[in-house]
């Protein structure tokens, strides 16, 4: 059975929020935006992006049949720790977006008896950000992760999976500790080691200001995570700090063997032990190609 609704709220109006709305559009009777800017709420009806679009929280969700997180981590996590529970209706669905999913999840686990929350994650996103970049088919054959929680029924896990279809999207369950352990290692180290080269390079241009006349695309693609929201990238770090940390070390190992073999040219076991991490990479990205270009979409 197909998703509908007949209200559904977002909470949060940016590049995800506004995307999700356009998506869910055919399917939601009502759809009502909660955001705190008031630029882009009437940008958001004005549009049709929305029906409807308030900084009232509590008056939004309280008629809601379904309700989406599309906050900073931080801000999900205080919204269900101390507010938005005691504001919907029982079987409302609440499910959100956020990028790490342990915390959030234990959170909706504590929710009153009846409110059916799902946490998740879709991985997918936009080098621009805000509701001037919303895309209806920004989740179109894209993973979306969903995760267990205390308040997770049967029927709580078949609708969120309806909403994902609805959408476009591509369900992937799992735990909220294996997710995390994942996404530090695909998405929370890259920005680390992202940021670590650009850094470097402008300790060096102290030196040298005419790296920067000489960076062309390697250093364009190797840095570009390096330009994500610092507040954003704050909050996901701060929210899944054993999982990156634990990947820092590992990173550190195999940096320390690649200079090791550099320093004492041994030419014959480094050109060995890149050999399979071009194998690794090569295979990894024609799945990746297959799996985004399925019906057109990426």
């Amino acid at each position: 059975m197909g998703f509908s609704s007949k209200q559904t709220v977002i909470v949060g109006l940016g590049l995800m929020g506004g995307s999700l709305a356009l998506a869910l559009r055919p399917h939601v009777e009502h759809l009502v935006a909660v955001e705190p800017d008031p630029a882009s709420r009437e940008l958001a009806v004005a549009r049709k992006i929305v029906d409807e679009a308030t900084d009232d929280l509590r008056a939004a969700v309280k008629s809601a049949d379904t309700v989406i997180l599309c906050a900073p981590v931080r801000v999900i996590l205080s919204l269900v720790r101390d507010k938005i529970g005691s504001w919907m209706r029982s079987n409302t669905l609440l499910i959100d977006i956020g990028s790490t999913k342990q915390d959030i999840c234990d959170a909706m686990g504590r929710l009153p008896i009846g409110i059916q929350a799902v946490g998740g994650h879709p991985m997918t996103g936009k080098e621009i950000s805000g509701l001037d970049g919303a895309d209806p088919f920004l989740y179109a054959n894209r993973p979306w992760v969903i995760c267990p929680t205390r308040r997770m029924t049967p029927a709580a896990r078949g609708r969120a999976l309806s909403l994902l279809e609805a959408v476009g999207a591509i369900p992937v369950e799992m735990e909220a500790e294996r997710h995390d352990k994942v996404v530090a290692a695909i998405s929370h180290l890259p920005y680390l080691l992202s940021a670590s080269l650009v850094a470097t390079v402008r300790q060096f241009s102290d030196k040298d200001p005419g790296v920067w006349d000489l960076a062309a695309g390697g250093f364009r693609d190797t840095s570009r995570l390096a330009g994500q929201d610092i507040k954003m990238m704050s909050d996901i770090l701060s929210t899944n700090t054993q999982a990156v940390a634990t990947l820092l070390a590992m990173f550190r190992v195999q940096l320390g063997l690649l200079e090791t073999m550099l320093i004492s040219r041994d030419e014959s076991h480094l050109a060995d032990a890149l050999i399979p991490i071009r194998e690794a990479r090569t295979d990894w990205y024609a799945n990746y190609e297959k799996r985004t270009n399925t019906n057109g979409k990426t």
